[in-house]
């Protein structure tokens, strides 16, 4: 199968969907794989490690013209067109957020596999795009944050005196708050996190943190995911986020809904109840943000000196570490849905394809994206 791996173009991209080492893999399978001209080049993988690994070296026509295009960023308008008809589209389709572009996908007869709609199951892990991502996610928000803190995060004990640690706050407790709260601690700031879902007060309390709120029984999900709270919970959680926002330094958000805006936990009233000097960070902020006040790419700081920072798609911000992960997801992602041959081979009854699926034959197939 000849596979293409364009140059990802959106604002703020820097990953790829393949590396040297997934290219040697596909290569020493048969594939004929052709990268675009520099498309790794801000995941520092030069076009000869490309070539070093069997690839060939091509324009953006080339990439497109493929019968299976490996991307990470949706295509724009400009790309559906260098698609040809029956190419096969795997990579994060933001398809809840890009109805029409699904539906152009769909148009142009393109086979689309969305890998953000992946079930997460055990079998799923190794393919689990958002997992990979946002782990990574975590570890930099946090470490971003702390640039932006002007003081410092551990203990420090000194002749002169003693310096005490920051005290972190880490919002929601999915893949990215996780690893938020696990490099918090590994820099020694106190932290203690919430999340509304049954199993995190266990999770967090692992990695050493403090639970900070209450838990609805059937906050969860069936897909492991935390569901939109009724007026009165969210009452609640807004009081007791409200008390504890005020103490602390370092405020981490990473709540979102898939299919919905991110919800809104940390009002402007909270932000100004900290002291000058403290930090928020939005994680969610490219879908609402979970921060009244936060800007898409922007640092506000507000009239007490809290510093409110919106950086968008941050695993882009460290592409050599999140592209090696994605190019592996994608890998182990292909063997569902290639043969032994080489070929395409799409089963309806496997779940993980069913569930990623979404466009075939010119229509839109999914469940969720039915009309």
């Amino acid at each position: 199968m000849h596979v293409g791996i364009p140059k990802e173009v959106r604002e703020h991209e820097r990953r790829v969907a393949a590396t040297p080492e997934t290219v040697k893999r596909l290569t020493g399978q048969g594939h004929e794989v052709v990268v675009e001209a520099g498309a790794g080049w801000g995941a520092a993988m030069t076009d000869d490690a490309y070539k070093e690994a069997g690839a060939g070296i091509g324009d953006k026509n080339a990439a497109f013209g493929a019968d299976l295009v490996l991307k990470v960023a949706p295509p724009t308008d400009d790309e559906v067109g260098l698609f040809k008809q029956g190419a096969v589209l795997i990579g994060m389709l933001n398809p809840y957020q890009n109805r029409e572009l699904v539906q152009k996908l769909a148009e142009k007869k393109v086979t689309t596999f969305a890998l953000e709609l992946l079930p997460r199951t055990t079998r799923a892990q190794d393919k689990d795009v958002l997992s990979s991502q946002a782990n990574l996610a975590g570890y930099r928000a946090v470490v971003e944050a702390m640039a932006a803190y002007t003081r410092v995060m551990p203990m420090m004990m000194t002749a002169a005196g003693t310096v005490t640690p920051a005290k972190l706050f880490v919002v929601g407790a999915g893949v990215a708050g996780l690893q938020a709260i696990a490099t918090g601690r590994r820099m020694g700031a106190v932290v203690s996190a919430t999340d509304v879902r049954p199993a995190a007060r266990e999770e967090i309390a692992s990695l050493g943190a403090k639970f900070v709120g209450f838990v609805p029984e059937d906050a969860a999900t069936s897909g492991g995911y935390a569901r939109a709270l009724t007026q009165e919970e969210q009452a609640e959680q807004a009081k007791m986020v409200a008390e504890h926002v005020k103490t602390q330094d370092i405020v981490v958000t990473t709540a979102q809904i898939p299919g919905r805006p991110a919800p809104r936990i940390v009002t402007m009233d909270m932000v100004k109840s900290m002291k000058p000097g403290s930090v928020v960070f939005d994680m969610a902020v490219e879908t609402g943000g979970n921060v009244e006040g936060s800007k898409v790419g922007e640092e506000v700081e507000t009239e007490n000196g809290v510093r409110i920072i919106g950086t968008p798609n941050i695993p882009a911000r460290i592409a050599p570490a999140t592209s090696t992960l994605y190019a592996k997801n994608l890998f182990n992602f292909l063997k569902l849905i290639v043969d032994g041959e080489g070929q395409l081979a799409i089963d309806k009854d496997d779940d993980l394809v069913v569930g990623t699926l979404l466009t075939e034959d010119g229509a839109v197939v999914h469940a969720n994206f039915q009309s």
